[in-house]
């Protein structure tokens, strides 16, 4: 098998992601993923979909993520490697799909409007 190459987008987060066949070591940016995402919230996320297709062993994942914080990183980078196991197995995905993590999440940050302080925030009103 060669190297699956797939990218995951969560807000402004951008995961490119290779996966090839191993003993199962995670490496983002160059750096072991358990330093790189230190909670265990955002390591459980990162690993979901490996777990639920029981591949945690299985593949080596490289991953290189750009932009965003550290939970639109993590959440990119698991729509990343779900379309990755989609891609080697397509039995994998009737196991992925009901989870919802094939659906890219399409929450995005509202623009700022002139005339007003945030988004939606307003400027106080003076009525005299």
């Amino acid at each position: 098998m060669e190297t699956v190459h797939k990218i995951g987008r969560r807000k402004t987060a951008v995961a490119r992601v290779y996966l090839s066949e191993g003993d199962g070591t995670i490496t983002i940016n160059k750096r072991e993923f358990k330093n790189y995402f230190t909670t265990a919230s955002l390591q459980y996320k990162v690993q979901q979909p490996l777990m639920l297709t029981e591949n945690v062993t299985s593949y080596n994942i490289k991953v290189s993520v750009y932009g965003g914080g550290v939970t639109g990183q993590a959440e990119a980078i698991r729509l990343a490697i779900t379309r990755a196991l989609v891609a080697i197995n397509v039995e994998n995905k009737a196991v992925l799909k009901p989870e919802g993590l094939l659906t890219r999440d399409p929450r995005m940050v509202e623009r700022k409007k002139f005339g007003q302080k945030k988004a939606r925030k307003r400027f106080q009103f003076s009525k005299r």
